[in-house]
């Protein structure tokens, strides 16, 4: 019974795609848009309506009809009042959604509600992934994020959102699809060394003549010949052991986050040494690139860029998951 149920949810969905085709956001759910059917439990409620008017029939009790027309006139009230509470309902959402494997994954939705009507128990279902319930009252509009099952490392694609609602007994169920794509791109769990390797050439140490454009990088134990004014005076002062001040170049020049420079091991371990480093680098404001094999992204810095980042090693040699 469920497997004929799912292929009776994949035809209509894929005949509705094809009826009306894409759907821009902000979407408005309009009449034709919303199907109707009874629940499991309205069709029980509709056998012993059947048999209570039969019943009443055979043995002419007016009470027994009474009865019975009044449950078939609450039934039809309710079958109105469900269809409508989809009615003109306005939906919008951020179709990008990002997250790390293993962790939390949401949508944002906002529902609008422009009408003079209470929307009540309003499901959001994001496939089989995810679901959420919410009401939105009159002239207003309602945030609503549906959280996700947790999912491994790739791209998460999904065609379309669906809203549901059985308001006002559970006897009918109404819902519609909304054509919209959405899009989950999972990040590998950073893992791994807190700082990259230093590149070939890079400037570092204590031997520069100037700090200034330079990186703190720490102390160390001083050494003979070191110039004074790298000298952690306060620490000396603290009674603690003399110690220097070190700084590497990176806070001048570019970094480079590169695949070849993780060794030994496999694919999703280097491509949670580079999301680590990815982060570290975003916190402290550094101009940093990221190479992978067949990508190459220019060292920048901002927000967009470390999305952009987090992003490419989500898809990196990952197809879609549906």
């Amino acid at each position: 019974m469920k497997s004929l149920r799912q292929v009776a949810t994949r035809t209509l969905r894929a005949w509705a795609a094809r009826k009306f085709g894409a759907d821009a956001l902000p979407h408005r759910i309009a009449r034709r848009r919303i199907y109707i059917l009874p629940t499991g439990f309205g069709l029980v409620i509709a056998a012993l309506d059947v048999a209570m008017l039969i019943a009443a029939l055979n043995y002419n009790n007016n009470l027994g009809l009474a009865f019975a027309f009044l449950m078939s006139s609450l039934a039809l009230v309710a079958m109105h009042h469900c269809h409508r509470n989809l009615l003109d309902l306005c939906v919008d959402v951020a179709p990008e959604a990002d997250g790390f494997a293993g962790g939390p994954l949401e949508f944002r939705f906002v529902l609008g509600n422009e009408s003079s009507l209470e929307r009540r128990d309003i499901e959001v279902r994001c496939g089989e992934r995810g679901a959420a319930l919410t009401q939105v009252a009159a002239r207003t509009s309602a945030p609503l994020a549906v959280p996700l099952d947790a999912a491994p490392r790739g791209v998460i694609r999904l065609p379309a959102f669906e809203l549901r609602t059985r308001y006002p007994f559970g006897w009918f169920r109404a819902w519609t699809y909304v054509q919209v794509p959405l899009t989950v791109y999972v990040a590998p769990q950073p893992a791994g060394l807190a700082r990259p390797p230093a590149p070939a050439g890079a400037r570092g140490g204590v031997n520069a003549e100037s700090a200034g454009d330079e990186e703190f990088a720490g102390l160390r134990a001083y050494a003979p010949g070191t110039p004074l004014k790298h000298m952690a005076w306060k620490v000396l002062a603290r009674g603690g052991e003399a110690a220097v001040r070190n700084y590497t170049g990176f806070a001048a020049d570019p970094e480079w986050l590169d695949w070849s420079a993780v060794q030994g091991q496999d694919t999703e371990g280097r491509l949670a040494q580079l999301c680590r480093w990815v982060l570290d680098a975003a916190e402290a404001r550094k101009s940093y690139g990221l190479r992978l094999p067949g990508l190459e992204l220019a060292p920048t810095a901002g927000f967009g860029h470390r999305l952009a980042c987090l992003r490419a090693l989500a898809a990196f040699s990952s197809g879609s998951r549906p």
